[in-house]
């Protein structure tokens, strides 16, 4: 072989190599193209996973929320700070068509907290949210609400513009340079059925994805329906703490904020005034019209209350024709101004049929007539009744707790039990025994009561009530109690067996003995008494214990509660003494009337069964000196 022989299969042996060295380069980076191209579609993957777990982690909070019972306000907040910040959109917010008395508008309910609300406060020295706002008029806003779907455009400076004008259209256009702000969305948002307001969220990106627009649709959804509970639970707290009829807080809500008030009254020093207000001549409306225009009536005061109250104020309806007035950091010059106008105000209401109606009023201010929240209210409704009984449609500032007789406190309460009619009794009677009252007069007390006896005990002895009030009140210093304590049990003495009204005198009258169902029945009497005649009259509250248990024996036997000894109020004890003493002294269906003598002979009998030796020996010697 010769040299160029070699020459030539050497240069042929090194294009083979060549082309197996390019045939490697072309393989090497053929994988190097796909393994970039992986590595991108990994990168995709793990975005848009990261994205779909962001979106799950914000729609499970929205049900989170959805599952509480915040306010919708609370539940807005959360939805759109979950909102901006799990899928990086610069700002959110909730927009809400709103009226009042200037017309209607538009205003921000919820925003998310982020860097562009403060930018903005700080750039326009405002809150967005403090805007009265005209909403857009830009016809695809309007066209994508109308069909409820989303809208999104890049034109910022024209929404904003259009919701704030009063901004400026250069200061807006300032401002957004400055920003990152390439786009907006608009989610319109349903809640039963109507157009609730719009979400709207400002995002660095300009174009929208379809899976993004998809999972707005779906957070959408989301949020109406959080909207809806948010709003059941509203209505169900609300209808929990108002008053069905007229819109106003209920007792309920009343007790419990007066409570909190005093506290707070306490603590800063500031007095609050009640207005206690009372519908005059409920009974004769629903007598001439029928109970629908008693309802019109208690409505229309309601109506005034609430054109009169400050938005701090509570007013409430404490049941039937009665309301309550709490005015925060008013003193008794400034409660009474305000209850001369509400007086005013209810005075001038002409109503269909009807024609106009007035009410009755009473004042009184907390750390000024009393530091007791039970005790002002008391006062307040004996200033209101003094206002009824000096002639109705008046206001009645109240005088302090210890300038009240006890005299005047039963009288207002027989003149609430006869003017309501809260006992069977006719009411020719009602109205004579009311009048009597009228005159304030302590002898008329007592007529008053003894009548009310006589309605179902025709035996009942004239003048009795007052011998009993006497006795108590002698019985009750032989064990030391305090002025208070005797001027409720004189009160308890009036009203102890006014439960008696509610029993069929067929019953009380029958000279058979009685049923195991017909003695039950007379047992329930000072609960009845108690319960329904003298709970709603707060003027009485602290006295129905004493009441209702005025049946017990010393030795456990009595009744309702079966309680004994010491464990019975002695205020109870003297009335069971007095009323059996009393009750031996007339004539029954099924027995004579007993003597003096007989009747103490009895009380002796009972002795550490009825009542303890004591107190038996304490009554049998006041008793026996009486003449």
């Amino acid at each position: 072989m010769g040299f160029f022989d070699s020459i030539k299969r050497f240069k042929k042996q090194l294009e083979q190599v060549e082309s197996s060295v390019y045939s490697s380069n072309q393989s090497l980076l053929e994988v190097y193209e796909r393994n970039a191209k992986l590595e991108a579609e990994i990168a995709l993957r793990t975005n848009e996973l990261d994205r779909a777990n962001k979106q799950m982690l914000t729609l499970q909070h929205v049900w989170d929320m959805m599952n509480s019972s915040k306010p919708l306000s609370s539940v807005l907040n959360a939805i759109v700070n979950s909102l901006q910040g799990e899928l990086g959109y610069l700002y959110s917010f909730i927009v809400k068509q709103k009226a009042d008395n200037d017309g209607t508008y538009f205003q921000i309910v919820a925003s998310s907290k982020d860097d562009f609300g403060i930018k903005f406060s700080e750039y326009f020295n405002c809150d967005v949210a403090d805007f009265r706002m005209t909403f857009p008029d830009i016809s695809e806003i309007k066209n994508a609400i109308k069909e409820n779907r989303i809208y999104q455009s890049t034109e910022l400076l024209k929404l904003i513009y259009e919701f704030i004008p009063q901004l400026g259209e250069e200061n807006i256009k300032t401002f957004l340079n400055a920003s990152n702000m390439k786009s907006y969305i608009l989610v319109p948002l349903m809640s039963k059925q109507t157009h609730f307001g719009s979400l709207v969220v400002f995002s660095s990106r300009e174009t929208v994805s379809n899976n993004e627009l998809n999972f707005l649709n779906l957070f959408a959804k989301q949020i109406e329906l959080a909207i809806t509970i948010a709003d059941l639970f509203q209505a169900v707290k609300e209808q929990a703490i108002t008053d069905g009829m007229t819109g106003l807080y209920n007792r309920r809500y009343f007790e419990e904020f007066i409570k909190k008030e005093a506290v707070r009254a306490e603590r800063q020093g500031q007095k609050f005034t009640v207005i206690g207000l009372d519908l005059d001549h409920l009974k004769q409306i629903n007598d001439a019209y029928g109970h629908n225009y008693g309802d019109i009536a208690i409505k229309a005061i309601a109506e005034v209350l609430k054109n009169n109250a400050r938005s701090i104020d509570i007013a409430a309806r404490m049941g039937g024709e009665e309301f309550n007035l709490i005015l925060p950091g008013v003193d008794s010059a400034g409660g009474c101004i305000a209850a001369e106008r509400i007086r005013k105000a209810i005075e001038a209401v002409d109503l269909e049929k009807i024609g106009h109606i007035t009410a009755s009023l009473g004042v009184a201010t907390y750390l000024e007539h009393s530091d007791d929240i039970d005790e002002l209210l008391e006062i307040t409704d004996r200033a209101m009744y003094e206002s009824k009984r000096n002639g109705r449609n008046r206001v009645t500032i109240a005088r302090p707790a210890h300038e009240t007789s006890w005299q005047e406190l039963a009288v207002n309460t027989f003149i609430d039990i006869l003017t309501k009619h809260r006992i069977p009794v006719d009411e020719k009677t009602s109205k004579v025994l009311a009048q009597k009252l009228q005159e304030m007069n302590n002898d008329k007390l007592y007529q008053v009561a003894d009548s009310l006896v006589e309605t179902y005990n025709p035996e009942h002895t004239e003048g009795s009530v007052k011998q009993k009030v006497q006795i108590a009140s002698l019985l009750a210093k032989r064990f030391d109690l305090p002025k208070e304590s005797i001027d409720k049990l004189k009160i308890a003495v009036l009203l102890y067996d006014i439960g008696n009204t509610m029993l069929p005198k067929e019953l009380l009258r029958k000279k058979e003995p009685l049923t195991e169902e017909e003695k039950l029945s007379i047992k329930q009497h000072p609960v009845i008494a108690a319960r329904e005649i003298l709970e709603p009259i707060s003027n009485v509250v602290d006295i129905i214990p004493i009441i209702e248990k005025h049946h017990e024996n010393w030795n456990g036997t009595g009744y309702p509660a079966k309680i004994s000894g010491d464990d019975i109020p002695i205020e109870s004890q003297i009335i069971l003494i007095i009323d059996s003493y009393f009750a031996l002294l007339e004539k029954r269906p099924y027995r004579d009337a007993m003597t003096k003598e007989e009747a103490i002979k009895q009380i002796e009998k009972d002795i550490n069964q009825k009542w303890s030796e004591k107190l038996a020996r304490e009554f049998i010697g006041i008793v026996q000196n009486e003449g």
